[in-house]
Order: structure tokens, then C-alpha cells, then sequence
């Protein structure tokens, strides 16, 4: 296997997100050459998800009325069920135009197969060299090649409040916890007071939980040494977390592997759960249903001390090898890259855009404190959403998380089978 030049963002931010006027689209895309249709692969298919997907195609159609979108998306959150209808196809040469996926190491399975057109002309092309942050550009280049582009940049590790339920429980609503150990003393407080402390869905958002207690409890040096063999799996701090995530499990509901994360953020919203850790696409729920910020709803990070933590993902696209129509995967490329394409969907879908000239001053109030701390804060890349590891790692650690929660919750024979999933993959 190539050694690759893909880095974890450990760095204490990435460049300020700017507040430019916002102008036009970032470059003169293709002439949609190659045919009119363009399937775009998406798990974009429900929720503010949807939404975002929605207001991309609107734009497209506007940037490109001579090219049709069509709508390839499959449902599940994190993409799992997509993600295997994906390669299937491209295994059996039937590729999309373009499909989704997360910048970061979940794409080095695809270049290492092959999969994967190098668009590092189209960042030229439409001035996303100087429009991304460089370690954005950093993170996604490979072997001084690329081979996605990024349409947003989300936050992974956010604890979601329904403020009514916190002040019955007697839980200040404004008052942060220190450390996971407080996080946990609170979440047990709401359970006691009739409701489900702690909303879950389905086993990837279990895992998005655990790598938010491992960012807190780890730390980003301790947390980022996990994907390249500088923190040992077996130690006593990995200890701590997983034990962590064993108690709050034991909070969740009942019903939380049938349901995802729209239906665990919709437990909140019904009044049934306190909280719930999610990534900020949640935010677009709580707005859909005309909740007010800061009175029926509240958010913070997950932390673990006085470090402050980015759990970094980021939405991309990629040009497939083989792909029918590649000028309107282009065209795609264009869209999703541009100013107007960026603030479109970010402001549907809860995230923040990638570009540094995108005008957000009419962002939401939650946006506004995640483009501050992507500015100011340690970054890590998600583990959950597949910045952190090749698929395949990720995979393995998603089968053993639904064991653990499945089953008897055995931490000691949880940690060593992660640790032993570890070294089977930092040794390859």
C-alpha cells in the first residue's frame, strides 16, 4: 500500500472563515458536454439533509439550465447503506456521475482502487486553491494530486439540549460541564426525572458519540494518535472513555437501533429526551421546527478540560473514473464549489462553508459560534464521518461498537478488540 500524505488536522485552526462580500461562482464550469443528465450519488435523503441537497439543485439549475439533475440518493445516516450500493456499482463499472463522500481518509479505499479522477485542474479552474483554507487543501491532497471537493465543512461533537426538559430536571440550561464526568452526572439527573437522559439512533451514531468522548477524554494529541499508533488502545485513558461511553449508553433509549438520527434529534423535539450528540446538521431540525435558539434549544461541545475541540468532517464530491457525463460532473464541481452554491447549502443543512469569501453574516446563531471555533480550536478529524480512517477501519470499529452495545457491554473485551482492530490497520 502507497504511503499517502493525507494529515489529520491537529493544528490549533485552519484560517478564519471570512466575512467577504459574497460574489460569483468560482469558476466557468463545462459546457455540460458528455450528455444533459447528471446523476449526483448522494444519503442525502431525508431532513436537513434533504434540504441541502435540495437548495444544491436549485442552484445547479440555475448555474446550468441546459444539464438535469438526477436525484441518486439512498437512505441512511453516514451513508453505510449508500456506501455499499456505491461500490458495488463502481466494482462493477457502473459509476455515477458523481457521488458524496467525506473528505479525509474515507477516500483512500477509492483511489487505491483506482476509483477516482484526479480534479486537481477544477481547483485551478474555478480558484479554489486560493478560496479553501490551505490546510483544507492540505487535507485533501494525496501525492500532490486531489480528488474530491468539499461543499461544506460540519462539526461532529455537539451536545443538543431541550432546555424545558433540563430546567425540570433541575439542570442549569446555560451551565456547560466541565468534563465528561459532569456531562454524565447531568445526563443521569434528566434520567431521573422521568425522561430518556440521552437520545441515540442507530450504531453510527453510537460511534459518533464515541469519538466525541474520546476527543474530550483523550484530548487532540491523545485522540489523533489513535489513527497512527501514537496512543495505545489499551491504555488506561481509552479505558476511561470507553467506560464513559458505557455509562451513557446505559442512558439511551431503548429503541435506538431502528431509528436514525433524525429520530433520535425528533425525540427532542417531542419532549421525550434531555440530550442528544450529534453533529450540527442537527441545528437545521430544531430550526425546522421553528425552535427558538437559546430558549427551547441549547448546544455545546463536549469537553474534556480547558482544551477547546473541532470535530471536523466535511461533505465532498468526487469525479469518478468512467463516469457518463464528465463535464457535468464538472458542472457539478462548479456549483457545489461556488460562493452562491457553498452559502445555499450550509445555511439549509446547519454547516459552514468551506470557502473563506462567503458572506455569512445572515448565519443563524449557531453557525456564527462554529465558524469562530473553526477558526480558534484545536482541529480532529471525525472518526464517525470519514475523515479519520480508511473505510475499512471505520467499519470494523462500527461492528464492534454494535456488539458491545448489542450484547453484554463488556468494556474490557470492547477495548481489546479495538485495540486489536488497531494494529491490524496502522500496520498495513
Amino acid at each position: 500500500m502507497r504511503r499517502r500524505n493525507f494529515l489529520l488536522l491537529s493544528g490549533t485552526g485552519l484560517a478564519a472563515t471570512g466575512l467577504a462580500a459574497c460574489g460569483s461562482s468560482g469558476g466557468s464550469g463545462s459546457d455540460g458536454g458528455g450528455g444533459s443528465d447528471v446523476e449526483v450519488f448522494t444519503w442525502w435523503a431525508q431532513g436537513s439533509e434533504k434540504a441541502g441537497l435540495d437548495a444544491l439543485m436549485e442552484q445547479f439549475e440555475k448555474d446550468y439550465p441546459d444539464l438535469t439533475f438526477v436525484n441518486g440518493s439512498v437512505a441512511g445516516g453516514a451513508g453505510s447503506a449508500a456506501k455499499d450500493m456505491l461500490q458495488s456499482r463502481l466494482q462493477a463499472g457502473d459509476p455515477p456521475d458523481t457521488f458524496q463522500a467525506h473528505a479525509g481518509l474515507e477516500l483512500a479505499d477509492y483511489i487505491d482502487a483506482g476509483q477516482l479522477e484526479d480534479v486537481s485542474s477544477l481547483y485551478e479552474e474555478y480558484g479554489l486553491t486560493e478560496a479553501f483554507p490551505d490546510d483544507l487543501v492540505q487535507l485533501l491532497t494525496v501525492e500532490d494530486e486531489i480528488y474530491s471537493v468539499p461543499s461544506n465543512i460540519h462539526r461532529s461533537n455537539v451536545v443538543w439540549t431541550n432546555t424545558a426538559l433540563l430546567e425540570a430536571a433541575g439542570i442549569d440550561p446555560s451551565a456547560v460541564p466541565a468534563d465528561v464526568d459532569a456531562f454524565i452526572a447531568d445526563v443521569e439527573k434528566a434520567a431521573a426525572s422521568g425522561v430518556t437522559g440521552l437520545s441515540v439512533g442507530t450504531t453510527w451514531t453510537q460511534v459518533n458519540l464515541l469519538e466525541a468522548i474520546l476527543m474530550a477524554d483523550l484530548g487532540s494529541a491523545g485522540y489523533n494518535g489513535l489513527w497512527d499508533g501514537g496512543t495505545d488502545w489499551s491504555g488506561k485513558d481509552v479505558t476511561t472513555a470507553l467506560e464513559h461511553f458505557s455509562a451513557l449508553m446505559e442512558l439511551t433509549n431503548s429503541d435506538r437501533d431502528g431509528l436514525d438520527w433524525t429520530d433520535a434529534t425528533q425525540q427532542q423535539i417531542d419532549g421525550t429526551a434531555a440530550y442528544n450528540v450529534m453533529g450540527d446538521w442537527a441545528v437545521a431540525s430544531f430550526q425546522q421546527a421553528e425552535w427558538a435558539d437559546g430558549e427551547d434549544f441549547g448546544y455545546y461541545p463536549l469537553a474534556g478540560g480547558d482544551e477547546k475541540i473541532f470535530g471536523f468532517l466535511a461533505d465532498s464530491f468526487t469525479l469518478p473514473v468512467g463516469a457518463p457525463n464528465p463535464d457535468g460532473a464538472k458542472a457539478w464541481l462548479d456549483t457545489i464549489s461556488s460562493q452562491e452554491g457553498q452559502l445555499a447549502f450550509s445555511l439549509a443543512k446547519g454547516s459552514i462553508p468551506a470557502r473563506t469569501d462567503v458572506d455569512t453574516a445572515d448565519f443563524p446563531a449557531y453557525q456564527q459560534t462554529a465558524i469562530e471555533s473553526y477558526a480558534a480550536d484545536t482541529i480532529c478529524s471525525s472518526l464517525a464521518h470519514g475523515a479519520a480512517t480508511p473505510v475499512a477501519w471505520l467499519n470494523q470499529i462500527s461492528d464492534a461498537t454494535s456488539k458491545f452495545t448489542t450484547g453484554a457491554s463488556d468494556v474490557a473485551g470492547y477495548q481489546e478488540e479495538l485495540a486489536t482492530i488497531a494494529e491490524s490497520n496502522t500496520s498495513a
